[in-house]
C-alpha cells in the first residue's frame, strides 16, 4: 500500500486494522519520565500497568478537520446569551458567577463510526480533562512502527505545532488564565461602580504569577496523580511555585486562599465536584465568589459546557434557531453530535422499546461512571435510570484497534479526545478498552498517540488547524 492510492481515512482504516506493530520505544518513555524524579517511571508502571497503550492510533486527515469544525462551532454556540440564559437555568447557583477565566483543558470525546464514512460523533465534552500532560510524554515516546508509517512522510502528532511542544502550549495557556484573571482585576479597580460584583477581596494578589496550586480529593490516591507530579515540575521549572493538595489543606482568610502560609494565585482545578458543593470545597467556593483566585476550569464552564443536558439544545435545531445560530452551525452540530434527549418517567415506555439504540449517561456524570449502553441495561437499573438525572443519546458505536497480545489478534474499542483551549485543539489522544465503557483495566488498552495521516489531494492540510 502508498498512501498516495487512498484518501486519508482509509489509510487510517486499512493501519488500524492492519498495523500489530509496538511503537512505544520503552527506553525513550522511561528517560522522559525520569526526568520528573529517579524511579518515577517504574513507580508509574507498577502501579498503573495499562495506563499507556504499546501502539499508536492512526486517523484520518479529514477527520481531524471535521473534529475541529464541530469544536469551533460548539463554542460559537455556548459564547451566545440565550443559550447561556438557557443552560444556566437547571445548573447550580455557583454557575451563575461568571469568572474571568475560560477554563483550561477542554476535552472533547469522539467516537470514528466503523466504515468512517460519517463525520466523527462527538459523545460528549469534560471541562477537566486529564492525560493532555501523559499524552505529551508518550507522543514523544513513538517510533516507526512499520513501512507502512514510515512511508506516510506527512503523518503529523497532532499537538507538535510547528516548533511549539505541548508542554509550552499548556504553560502558555495558564499564563493566558492568568492574564484574563488580572485584566479584570484591573478593570474592577479603575470602574469602581463594578467592584461589587467583579470582587469582594481587598487583598489584590500580585500581577505576577508565583503560586499554582493543583487540586484534588486526596491527590496521591488518584489514577492519574503521576500526571499531577508532572504538571508540578512544569510549573516549577517556569519559576512558579506549585503544590499538589486536597481542598480540605486550603483556608480562605484575609480575602486570600491560602494553603500553610503559601498565598495561592491560580488553582488548576481537577475536582470532580463541579460545583464546589461539598463541605471540603468550601475554602475554594469561597475564594472562587470573592475572585480572589483565578479558578480553572470552574463551574460556570462546566455548566455551560460539560452538562450533558447542554447536548439536547446542541442536537435540537428548532431551538438553535430560535437562539440565532445560523443554518451552517446547525448542520454542523447536527452532523457531529449523537441525537440527545431528557430522559423523563412520562418517557419510559418509549424510551425501553428503543433501548437498544441508546445510551444512557447521568446528565452531571464523569468518566462513564453510572453510564449504560441500552442493549445492556436491566430492568431494575432502567427504572432507576427513569427517576434519575439522566439523558439518552443516540448509540454511536466506536471504531477499533486490531493489535497482537500474546500471539493472538485483539479488537480493542477506541475513541478520541481532543484536548482544547479556546475552542483550539492543543492535542489529540486515543484511548484503547474492552468492555461496555472506557476504562484502563485492559491488557494493551490505555492512551495511545495518534498519528494523522497524510492529506489527499483534496483535503486541507491539518496544519489548517492553527490558521
Amino acid at each position: 500500500m502508498h498512501p498516495t492510492d487512498y484518501n486519508s481515512i482509509e489509510i487510517a482504516q486499512r493501519l488500524n486494522a492492519g498495523c500489530h506493530c509496538t511503537s512505544v520505544d520503552q527506553a525513550s518513555l522511561s528517560a522522559e519520565l525520569e526526568r520528573v524524579s529517579p524511579g518515577f517511571h517504574a513507580e508509574v508502571i507498577a502501579t498503573r500497568p495499562h495506563l499507556f497503550s504499546g501502539s499508536m492510533v492512526f486517523v484520518g486527515n479529514e477527520h481531524v478537520l471535521q473534529m475541529a469544525e464541530l469544536v469551533k462551532a460548539v463554542e460559537r454556540v455556548v459564547a451566545l446569551p440565550a443559550y447561556q440564559s438557557h443552560v444556566l437555568a437547571w445548573a447550580p447557583k455557583i454557575a451563575l458567577h461568571d469568572p474571568a477565566t475560560r477554563g483550561v483543558f477542554f476535552g472533547y470525546d469522539f467516537h470514528v463510526q466503523p466504515g468512517g464514512q460519517s463525520s466523527p460523533q462527538l459523545i460528549e465534552i469534560n471541562t477537566n480533562a486529564g492525560g493532555a500532560l501523559l499524552n505529551a510524554v508518550l507522543a514523544r515516546a513513538q517510533q516507526a512502527c512499520c513501512v507502512e508509517v514510515q512511508t506516510a512522510i506527512d503523518a503529523l502528532l497532532p499537538g507538535a505545532l510547528g516548533q511549539q511542544t505541548p508542554e509550552q502550549m499548556f504553560l502558555e495557556m495558564f499564563r493566558a488564565e492568568w492574564a484574563l484573571f488580572i485584566q479584570r482585576r484591573t478593570l474592577c479597580g479603575a470602574l469602581p461602580a463594578l467592584r461589587p460584583p467583579c470582587v469582594t477581596s481587598t487583598n489584590s494578589p500580585n500581577t505576577r504569577l508565583s503560586t499554582i496550586a493543583i487540586v484534588d480529593e486526596n491527590p496521591a490516591t488518584q489514577f492519574l496523580h503521576p500526571e499531577f507530579v508532572l504538571f508540578q515540575r512544569l510549573f516549577e521549572h517556569a519559576g512558579i511555585d506549585a503544590i499538589i493538595c486536597d481542598p480540605g489543606e486550603l483556608e480562605w482568610r484575609d480575602g486570600a486562599l491560602w494553603h500553610a502560609a503559601k498565598r495561592i494565585d491560580l488553582v488548576y482545578n481537577r475536582l470532580t465536584d463541579f460545583a464546589l458543593e461539598q463541605p471540603q470545597n468550601s475554602a475554594l467556593a469561597a475564594a472562587y465568589l470573592a475572585d480572589a483566585i483565578a479558578l480553572t476550569p470552574h463551574p460556570r464552564a462546566h455548566a455551560l459546557t460539560a452538562d450533558k443536558r447542554n447536548l439536547v439544545v446542541m442536537t435540537d435545531a428548532d431551538l438553535l434557531a430560535s437562539m440565532g445560530v445560523d443554518a451552517n452551525t446547525i448542520a454542523c452540530l447536527r452532523d457531529g453530535i449523537p441525537h440527545t434527549e431528557l430522559v423523563a418517567a412520562d418517557k419510559a415506555d418509549d424510551l425501553w422499546s428503543r433501548r437498544r439504540n441508546l445510551f444512557f449517561k447521568p446528565a452531571t456524570g464523569y468518566a462513564s461512571k453510572a453510564a449504560y449502553r441500552g442493549d445492556k441495561i436491566t430492568r431494575r437499573v432502567f427504572d432507576e435510570v427513569i427517576h434519575g438525572n439522566y439523558v439518552a443519546q443516540a448509540l454511536v458505536p466506536p471504531s477499533s484497534r486490531t493489535l497482537q497480545l500474546d500471539g493472538a489478534s485483539v479488537d480493542l474499542k477506541l475513541d478520541l479526545r481532543c484536548y482544547t483551549y479556546a475552542g483550539i485543539i492543543q492535542l489529540i489522544a486515543a484511548r484503547l478498552w474492552q468492555g461496555q465503557t472506557t476504562n484502563f483495566r485492559t491488557p494493551g488498552g490505555g492512551f495511545a498517540p495518534v498519528l494523522t495521516m497524510p492529506v489527499s489531494q483534496n483535503e486541507a492540510p491539518v496544519a489548517a488547524l492553527i490558521e
